[in-house]
């Protein structure tokens, strides 16, 4: 019974939306700005699950599969299906709550906010070949995982402000540290995808798909890529806690997820199954998120 709830925790995506809310939530807490509406973490959970949902759905074909995660969505194909109406009328709702609770400040939107918002959805869509004659940007090896990271990096940070901007008018004067924020996050959620890459190895060679692991290899792979991409988050880290004059014990507090993803990376040259990447690598992003709403609430405490 527990593995079977474990499973459709995991497998069904709803970690995965449940992370886009906790990042979001990080986010809003550095920032010291009030949190968004409980309509928009809705939409964001729900927007999260079906996008992922939908991506993962496709690799389901009729055949039995050996891989744990695709014979799951074989095996739960009708659930699949009605859940994914589901989320998109959920979806559908908090959009159209959204849009006529606020529909006079979302179009006196600055063009700036909406040419970085189209970047977000434009990414997501291209990274899974989701339009008509697509460009696939997952084929493109080694160029995915900062894909992904763009878009991670982008939802939990990008659209938390911009929601900011609509629902109570807050405007960042000066965005330079907002920058800073943004490329911390990229970094962690790209190396993040990138020890994903490791699970996908076997595959990602048979399909030539070049990705940092299959051409460099696991060892080279954390030396050379993993740990310099987590020596730009630390650095991005501490200009943006410069910027935020944060205290050392909430600057430790944010390093830890850091450390953590390094200490990961190396248990990885040992083969894992499919829910350890899901639980304990995806798990490092609610880590982060923990850690940095923990660190801001202990800075308060002590003022």
């Amino acid at each position: 019974m527990g593995s079977r709830i474990i499973q459709f925790v995991f497998f069904a995506n709803y970690f995965v939306g449940l992370l886009a809310v906790a990042l979001s939530v990080e986010t809003v807490f550095q920032l010291e700005f009030p949190h968004n509406s409980p309509v928009y973490y809705v939409l964001l959970f729900s927007a999260t699950v079906m996008y992922y949902t939908y991506a993962y759905s496709g690799a389901a074909g009729s055949a039995v599969s050996a891989n744990p995660r695709t014979e799951w969505y074989r095996n739960h194909r009708d659930f699949i299906k009605q859940s994914q109406k589901i989320l998109f009328l959920i979806c559908l709702i908090s959009v159209s709550v959204i849009f006529f609770r606020y529909y006079t400040e979302i179009f006196s939107m600055p063009l700036a906010y909406w040419l970085m918002l189209s970047t977000i959805p434009l990414a997501a869509v291209l990274y899974y070949g989701l339009l008509p004659s697509s460009f696939n940007l997952r084929n493109t090896g080694w160029f995915k995982a900062f894909v992904i990271g763009f878009v991670w990096a982008g939802c939990v940070n990008i659209l938390p402000v911009t929601m900011l901007r609509i629902e109570h008018g807050i405007y960042i004067a000066d965005p330079g540290f907002m920058l800073w924020l943004f490329i911390k996050n990229w970094m962690f959620c790209t190396v993040n995808a990138i020890m994903f890459d490791i699970k996908d190895y076997e595959d990602d060679a048979n399909k030539q798909l070049k990705t940092f692991v299959v051409r460099i290899g696991l060892r080279k792979t954390i030396f050379y890529v993993i740990i310099p991409l987590l020596l730009i988050g630390v650095l991005s880290l501490l200009i943006f806690t410069h910027y935020k004059n944060f205290k050392p014990l909430t600057i430790a507090f944010n390093l830890i997820p850091f450390l953590s993803l390094l200490f990961v990376a190396y248990s990885l040259q040992r083969p894992k199954r499919i829910l350890y990447y899901l639980i304990v690598i995806d798990g490092l992003l609610l880590v982060k998120a923990i850690c940095g709403i923990s660190g801001m609430v202990l800075m308060r405490y002590m003022d």
